[in-house]
């Protein structure tokens, strides 16, 4: 009896553990209201984005929100002139119905901005042929109804394509081959309009870079190797990068497959 009672002991710590960890993923709606940190006025049009249920919603007027998740879920708060805030759901939070989320301003210094003159004289027609020019190149295969963008500094585009397709260790399978993850999540943000709408007005790639748990220089690096123009690559909002990675990792699970 008496080796019997650890072993019990065990059993039962074991269930109240796995029992813990079930109720944690239980999916629930999380209300709070997010605040100015110096004022502590609301904030409204906040966008808070659920990193781990792929999920976004705004702060209304009141700077309430609501949104699906679970207990240690992880939201991502953004909100122009402020500074980016993520935010650990605990259980406590779904206890107590008035949680604040405090987001601090961020001190601006404006940068000198040189504007380089084009010499215009009035004449369209002359005016015209003095504007700088994009050379981007759009290159595509025939039968994989894709297409590639690639820089006039770009001479080995096409090589490139063509060798990731003739090549079964291409470079696409080592760059999304390790992070199967990350990419599954594609498909959630693109269905998600809170979160493409976020994305449209996006620039820096720091909220991607939260969603997709990649390192600004990763997406680079897929978008490089996928061919896309450095014009592209630097001028692009966020949803543009976002549906440029889906394509290129759909041309991965097509490759992939092959």
């Amino acid at each position: 009896m008496k080796r019997l009672l650890p072993f019990v002991f065990a059993l039962f710590s074991a269930l109240g553990i796995s029992q813990n960890e079930e109720n944690s993923q239980i999916i629930q709606e999380f209300r709070a209201t997010v605040i100015n940190a110096q004022t502590n006025f609301p904030l409204e049009s906040v966008h808070v984005i659920n990193l781990n249920q792929v999920k976004g919603t705004i702060t209304n007027q009141d700077g309430k929100f609501a949104i699906n998740a679970a207990v240690n879920d992880t939201l991502y708060l953004t909100y122009l002139g402020f500074k980016p805030q993520k935010v650990r759901v605990t259980n406590d939070m779904f206890k107590f119905e008035d949680t604040k989320i405090s987001l601090t301003e961020l001190a601006y210094a404006l940068e000198e901005v040189i504007v380089r003159p084009y010499q215009l004289t009035g004449f369209l027609e002359i005016d015209v042929k003095n504007l700088p020019i994009n050379t981007s190149y759009q290159y595509s295969i025939s039968g994989l109804n894709k297409s590639y963008e690639a820089g006039n500094k770009n001479p080995s585009a096409v090589t490139k394509v063509l060798g990731a397709i003739l090549n079964p260790a291409d470079l696409l399978r080592n760059l999304f081959g390790k992070k199967p993850k990350q990419m599954r999540k594609l498909r959630q943000m693109k269905e998600d309009d809170d979160i493409r709408d976020l994305l449209a007005s996006k620039f820096d790639r720091e909220t991607l870079i939260q969603l997709l748990q990649l390192e600004k220089m990763d997406i680079e690096d897929i978008l490089n190797n996928c061919n896309y123009s450095k014009s592209f690559i630097q001028t692009a909002n966020d949803l543009q990068i976002l549906d440029a990675i889906s394509s290129c990792y759909e041309e991965y699970k097509v490759l992939n497959r092959k």
